[in-house]
């Protein structure tokens, strides 16, 4: 689990909350659930028009890595390239298929399925690259869908704040009525803002970087494989890719 993630949320959340105390305000006064319907709901609705509906669900699939990522292991995924590479100059390309069969990375499992089959190295990058951008593009539209959350969500706060000085205006005559209407205009500005920049903005901004760096660890995996059909030595093959985890 990514602590880091979850401390920064109950940083900023602790922040706003405490600062908001310390000037003689009350919490209650920025719960107001009028608002959060006005600003999520509309924001959504905004997102929702935008987005196709894959990319929509592959977003919801992804946000989990911001508290969950992928454990990639560059380390490992050496000594597995290392120890297959000893095996194929043992006996042969072939043996790979076993090797293939086992492993539960399907992208690390496609590149040792070429290998056996024996593709000719350029063959084997070219194929593995074509699979790396469909899954990077894929990942990164994920992020954007978070991005317009992020775009849509001060906006709709200023709509709820300009309803709720409408609701006000036009209750003028009722004193009563003008404190909760106030109270919707102001929070639900502090919803959209908040929310953008404590949650959706810095959500897509750390998809972006797991992706980026699942993609670097793809590229470690692409050239160890291509080393392999290209037969390498073990030890040069090591040394070689030993650069991606500096």
């Amino acid at each position: 689990m990514d602590f880091l993630t979850l401390l920064g949320i109950l940083v900023g959340l602790a922040a706003i909350v405490g600062g908001n105390i310390l000037e003689g305000g009350h919490t209650d006064s920025l719960m107001q659930l009028t608002a959060f319907v006005i600003v999520f709901g509309g924001t959504c609705g905004a997102v929702l028009v935008q987005t196709p509906q894959h990319v929509f669900m592959h977003a919801l699939r992804r946000v989990r890595w911001i508290l969950f990522p992928p454990r990639d292991d560059g380390g490992a995924a050496i000594s597995k390239l290392v120890s297959w590479s000893q095996v194929a100059r043992k006996e042969g390309l072939l043996s790979l298929q076993n090797a293939s069969d086992e492993e539960k990375d399907s992208f690390l499992a496609s590149g040792l399925q070429m290998l056996a089959d024996g593709n000719e190295p350029e063959a084997i990058r070219a194929a593995l690259e074509v699979e790396m951008s469909i899954m990077e593009s894929l990942d990164l539209g994920a992020a954007k869908v978070w991005e317009g959350f992020g775009g849509y969500s001060p906006t709709i706060g200023i709509i709820g704040a300009v309803m709720g000085l409408i609701h006000v205006m036009n209750n003028l005559s009722d004193p009563s009525a003008l404190g909760p209407g106030i109270a919707v205009a102001f929070v639900a500005t502090i919803y959209g803002v908040g929310l953008a920049n404590l949650l959706f903005l810095p959500t897509a901004n750390k998809l972006k970087i797991i992706i980026k760096e699942r993609m670097q660890y793809r590229e470690l995996l692409v050239d160890g494989l291509v080393y392999i059909a290209e037969g390498d030595s073990p030890r040069s093959i090591e040394t070689k890719l030993q650069g991606y985890l500096r």
